[in-house]
């Protein structure tokens, strides 16, 4: 009901705001650094498979990652995982150079599963905090590529399974987090370019098709363009910063 004197505009907005807040309430939150922190105690790394389609800036999402990581502390061992893709090694190299974090590879055609578990056991061996692992990305419809993943998962039992998608795909970046989380199962998701994404509506849709959290949007190519998501950030994107 609305009262004569109420603003019919206000009510609305501030009945949107109560939905959308609902359903960008997740059952887990998940916290990467007291990750960390909890396995360093255990004397485990943890490890942290990503996964998602190729172009949509994964491997530079892996690499804020590890700087994230790094600037608090912990270190970092990263696995290019990615054998199929022509460069990908080599880009994750680069990445590593600028990091100062050491890459586990093998040769491109290599079994993917072989090269993020002799990362693990790298990081076992020398008491290395995070293990991230690149992955190939041709189409979330190739069943090969799922196989693979699962594969992956099965030989290294990863502590997390972060999904990165482009924000400027919309519900491709929604088709893709949906066929990864049933085929493989995701943790969490991280987005990029939303700097570049004037609503957010590509972090409502997966969040509401996979119900597990974004917990990280990217805003740029540099290291530190890497900021923690919240419902607030999104809720104002979509609705503007006026009073309800």
């Amino acid at each position: 009901r609305i009262g004569f004197f109420e603003e019919k505009r206000k009510i609305v907005k501030k009945h949107l705001k109560d939905i959308l807040a609902q359903i960008l309430k997740t059952e887990k939150e998940i916290d990467l650094l007291k990750m960390v922190k909890e396995k360093k105690k255990m004397r485990e790394p943890l490890v942290i498979l990503f996964l998602g389609p190729n172009g949509h800036g994964k491997t530079t999402t892996i690499a804020k990652i590890a700087n994230l990581f790094l600037k608090n502390g912990f270190s970092v061992v990263l696995a290019a995982a990615d054998t199929f893709r022509a460069g990908a090694i080599e880009q994750l190299e680069i990445h590593g150079k600028k990091l100062g974090v050491k890459v586990i590879k093998h040769r491109y055609g290599a079994d993917p599963a072989a090269v993020a578990y002799d990362a693990v056991q790298h990081a076992r061996s020398k008491r290395i905090d995070a293990v991230l692992i690149d992955t190939a990305g041709r189409l979330q419809t190739d069943k090969d590529l799922m196989e693979e993943m699962r594969k992956i998962a099965r030989v290294v039992e990863p502590d997390l399974k972060i999904f990165v998608g482009d924000a400027l795909t919309g519900n491709d970046a929604l088709d893709q987090a949906t066929k990864f989380d049933q085929a493989v199962g995701i943790d969490a998701s991280i987005l990029t370019k939303a700097d570049a994404d004037v609503k957010g509506g590509a972090a409502i849709s997966i969040i509401f098709a996979t119900r597990k959290p974004v917990i990280f949007l990217g805003t740029g190519q540099e290291y530190d363009d890497l900021q923690p998501f919240t419902a607030d950030w999104l809720l104002e994107k979509i609705l503007g910063t006026e009073d309800f």
